[in-house]
């Protein structure tokens, strides 16, 4: 029973680690990053990692690495340091801790703020940790330069939108279909000009996948069909076939080829194929049932907003032209093989330098 319960916990926590990953797709996340070059002795840097991280957990721009470009990092520079004859000796030292939020990529800072912070300890250690305990999240100071550097990301993904589209083109014609689509991922929400325009790109560029997916598992099956039609040969045509993505556009040739199956199969040979056949409509009737689930929606959505025209009759007009559901679903869509993609790319962070300006 113990086991079952642990197996269970491992299984919402895995659910929710991912759901988090999704989340963090459509918003402005940043990332912790500390040089291995800071000057400071491992538990005190530790703990300034920590620091960081509770600053944008707090704040609401915390998350998983999926787009690594964006930091928070910080430089310690010691003011002054002072020792306290005792018993016990202590020391006390004047720190000022520079926060900078910047892309790593191109070594671009977007907001920087300095904090003066004092510690006392019996060794240095303990007196940069004491320091440190001082950094409060909700500081006034600290939530001003997180708004600050925010807006300067999201007006990279307004000015650059453009280079990010003709990007994710070059990377299509190349078929780095899951490369595109993450990057167009990245794109925030709160850019709304941009985000629409990448999802409306992200669509073509996921039908194009499952395309082409499609064309490769049909033939697939159809080798594995030629080569042996009997119950084991249907069954591992079946396996493939449950594969193919329900939205790709070549279904028609898949119908006809599960119908070839079909008929050439006795009736008693027939319970594993009609049971795999049965899965694979099923999630057909899933994804149509959501798109139609979405349409009501949108349309209660619409009719509500409706109501609230003579308040704000521009926004009306801006909120009716999407159908938010279904580009929910479309993003969750995209967003699975973005996550795919980004559990795939080095965790490291290589470009640095934002540090030592």
């Amino acid at each position: 029973m113990k086991k079952i319960i642990k197996l269970f916990i491992l299984i919402v926590i895995a659910t929710n680690a991912k759901a988090q990953v999704l989340e963090d797709f459509g918003r402005v996340v940043l990332n912790t990053y500390l040089p291995e070059k800071l000057a400071l002795p491992a538990e005190a840097k530790n703990l300034l990692a920590t620091k960081l991280s509770q600053i944008t957990s707090t704040n609401g721009i915390g998350g998983s690495q999926v787009n690594p470009r964006f930091i928070i990092t910080a430089n310690i520079n010691v003011g002054t340091k002072d020792v306290i004859a005792g018993p016990p000796q202590l020391i006390a030292q004047n720190l000022d801790i520079t926060l900078f939020i910047g892309d790593a990529l191109s070594n671009t800072i977007f907001a920087n703020v300095t904090l003066s912070v004092k510690g006392v300890g019996t060794n240095e250690n303990k007196a940069f940790i004491d320091a440190l305990k001082m950094i409060n999240p909700k500081n006034k100071e600290i939530t001003s330069f997180l708004e600050e550097g925010k807006n300067k990301i999201i007006n990279y993904y307004i000015s650059q939108c453009d280079f990010i589209l003709k990007d994710a083109d070059a990377l299509v014609k190349q078929q780095k279909y899951a490369e595109a689509i993450y990057k167009l991922s990245l794109v925030p929400e709160v850019s709304q000009k941009c985000y629409f325009s990448t999802l409306d790109k992200i669509a073509l560029i996921y039908q194009q996948k499952i395309d082409e997916e499609c064309k490769v598992k049909l033939s697939q099956a159809k080798s594995v069909w030629t080569a042996a039609q009997n119950p084991k040969g249907a069954e591992d045509a079946g396996d493939i076939l449950s594969t193919i993505n329900p939205m790709a556009s070549c279904q028609a040739e898949v119908n006809t080829l599960t119908k070839a199956i079909d008929l050439k199969l006795k009736a008693d040979e027939k319970a594993k194929w009609l049971f795999k056949m049965k899965q694979y409509a099923d999630k057909i009737a899933a994804q149509k049932e959501m798109v139609r689930i979405a349409e009501q929606k949108s349309v209660r959505d619409d009719t509500y907003r409706e109501n609230q025209s003579k308040r704000d009759a521009i926004s009306q007009e801006k909120q009716s032209s999407r159908n938010f559901e279904l580009d929910k679903i479309r993003a969750n869509s995209y967003r699975e093989i973005a996550v795919e993609y980004a559990r795939n790319q080095p965790k490291t962070i290589t470009n640095n330098t934002i540090y030592w300006r």
